[in-house]
């Protein structure tokens, strides 16, 4: 194996799924390891899995023109990457799956863009294990186990022995960094140049995949935007004003930046009998680098100091869990809580029917008024589960038994 490779914990679940799946579709954004992925666990099989690119041209009009005889060039087991390029494919795998049903012959990878979701869902329904990749979490960097996150005192005192603690200095070290392969690697050393590039050769060329009519100086504009407002209510007038466009626009765009999985909304929580809340979802990167880069941090120093700092620590902790997740294979249910009198929950995590409210506070020293506002949640017909404030304190603590006091290096 590659000495640069990080092994991904999606890995389990690519082989696990292949035992009762013929497909199995990798989506995620560009340049976070999905080939790489494939590719590694490729060689660990050693079943002759072929490999074929539809980024090249060539071997992608054949897809598209004569998906049948493409099937037979490239007999599975195969990976297919960029498969979103050829959708007159999924009708053929599908009568080859009918046909000859082998769990795991088809690995594919895709861009998560509108036509390839769709076209998975009407031919392959029934027939394909989707899987999201993100970049890297932390827990795959320093090589733990992935855990999706719990407020479990003894679940989160037993991983304590195993995860390494983390300053306040090195949190946002990582955080001005980032977690894509090519730089956690160290293949890409310049940072700049790394982030100037990923934009304008992946997401400008996604962008006009999707939709050919996007103003691209108005949509690179629109994302650096987008990174200024992270972690904060998604305020659509206010894009459409800032980037010079109308509102329809800025939700159509917003729209095609989740799709090419750069970014994640996040709604708030609410039901019949808590009619105050709000409406608006808030919105996050799954890249905290790609955030600094954007917002113009020089140095994780400068970033730390500055205005944007709770923001990108609130982006940096919510992604985390959210990668964790992924990884496990399992969508999140997670929410947060802000009512029109002003009251908020960074966190809500739905878990075995009961929610579970989570603060998020840079400080070393959380207090019991960081959690006063979780018995709003008292009207809630679900149980309420133990709490936790998630903070750069050195130690798992808590408040008592109801509340934790949880080490963000926990996550």
């Amino acid at each position: 194996m590659n000495d640069n490779y990080i092994s991904r914990h999606l890995e389990e679940q690519v082989v696990s799924l292949s035992k009762e799946y013929a497909v199995i579709l990798i989506t995620g954004p560009r340049q976070v390891g999905k080939t790489r992925m494939l590719t590694e666990l490729q060689k660990k099989e050693n079943k002759g899995r072929t490999y074929v690119s539809l980024d090249d041209f060539n071997t992608r009009e054949l897809a598209k023109t004569d998906p049948a005889l493409f099937l037979e060039l490239y007999k599975p087991p195969v990976i297919i990457d960029e498969v979103q390029y050829a959708p007159e494919l999924f009708t053929y795998i599908k009568i080859y799956v009918d046909e000859n049903y082998n769990p795991g012959d088809f690995w594919l990878t895709g861009s998560q863009v509108f036509s390839l979701m769709k076209g998975v869902k009407e031919s392959l329904a029934g027939r394909v294990a989707i899987l999201n990749m993100t970049p890297l979490s932390r827990r795959e960097i320093i090589g733990v186990e992935p855990l999706a996150f719990k407020v479990d005192f003894d679940l989160l005192l037993n991983e304590s022995k195993k995860m390494d603690k983390l300053s306040l200095k090195e949190v946002y070290e990582s955080i001005w960094v980032g977690s894509m392969p090519g730089v956690i690697s160290r293949k890409y050393t310049n940072l700049n140049i790394f982030y100037s590039s990923y934009i304008s050769t992946y997401i400008n060329r996604d962008v006009r995949d999707i939709s050919s009519t996007v103003d691209v100086l108005k949509f690179n504009k629109f994302i650096i935007a987008i990174a200024a407002r992270t972690s904060q209510l998604l305020n659509y007038s206010s894009l459409a004003v800032d980037v010079d466009i109308d509102v329809k626009t800025a939700k159509s765009w917003i729209n095609i930046l989740e799709t090419l999985g750069i970014i994640f909304l996040i709604y708030p929580y609410s039901n019949n009998i808590l009619k105050r809340t709000i409406k608006t979802p808030k919105v996050y990167f799954y890249d905290t680098g790609l955030v600094s880069h954007l917002t113009g941090w020089l140095s994780a120093e400068v970033l730390e100091k500055g205005a944007m700092s709770g923001a990108i620590f609130e982006n940096y902790v919510i992604s985390e869990i959210i990668k964790n997740y992924y990884n496990k294979g399992i969508r999140p249910r997670i929410y947060f809580y802000r009512d029109v009198d002003g009251k908020e929950i960074d966190i809500i995590l739905e878990r075995d029917g009961k929610l579970y409210p989570i603060e998020i506070k840079k400080s070393a020293s959380p207090t019991k008024k960081n959690i006063k506002t979780f018995n709003v949640l008292e009207k809630s017909p679900l149980e309420i589960g133990t709490s936790a404030v998630l903070c750069m304190k050195e130690e798992l603590s808590a408040f008592d038994a109801k509340n934790l006091i949880v080490p963000i290096w926990l996550i």
